[in-house]
């Protein structure tokens, strides 16, 4: 288990500070969707990366198991202003995805779409370099379905809207193409420590 961001072995702190405009949700981790939770199996669940890649491929749950097990233990916060200090998420990191399909020099971007429709735009240098993960568990328990179960994107250096639940796929491309919030006004990138919410911030 590779876990990342130098937290192996340290206590956990509460948290490392909050960014601007958000508040501390404690234990409470509030549902907020775009759309209805859908009944997703882990058995139907897919993953495919495709796009500007060399070998396009879709992984099931099995074959995603089977790649190098990672996690990344920090903070996420929303842009509705709450923010959560010391979780723990399991799953694999995207490097280990990106490294088998090999993404091409001129890919930039990348839209990341969830298997009920959902889309969010990302630039590709945030989804690398340890920065983030296709998660299936949190605090050591199957992620519950509400919150992206059977498993979801993580970038957690992002406002989570970006971090897209039931994750279904990535499609790299060489130009920005604005997801779902994105569409409707919400920041092209979504830098908490910027408080980057809405389109102009």
């Amino acid at each position: 288990m590779n876990v990342t961001r130098g937290f192996a072995g340290r206590p956990r702190v509460h948290h490392t500070g909050l960014p601007p405009g958000q508040y501390d949700a404690g234990d409470d981790w509030p549902v907020l969707s775009a759309e209805v939770t859908p009944a997703l199996a882990a058995t139907d669940w897919t993953f495919r990366i495709d796009g500007l890649v060399a070998e396009p491929r879709t992984w099931d749950w099995e074959q995603a198991h089977a790649l190098p097990a990672s996690a990344y233990e920090g903070d996420i916060h929303c842009v509705t202003s709450w923010s959560k200090f010391g979780v723990r998420f399991g799953g694999v990191s995207l490097d280990a995805f990106l490294e088998r399909v090999r993404p091409h020099g001129g890919a930039t971007h990348v839209v990341a779409y969830s298997h009920t429709g959902y889309t969010t735009n990302l630039p590709l240098t945030d989804l690398t370099g340890g920065r983030a993960w296709i998660a299936w568990e949190y605090e050591g328990k199957p992620l519950p379905a509400e919150h992206g179960g059977p498993a979801r994107l993580i970038v957690p250096h992002l406002y989570f809207w970006k971090s897209a639940k039931w994750i279904a796929g990535l499609r790299l491309l060489d130009h920005d193409e604005p997801g779902f919030w994105e569409q409707n006004g919400y920041h092209a990138r979504g830098n908490p420590w910027e408080e980057q919410r809405y389109s102009g911030d």
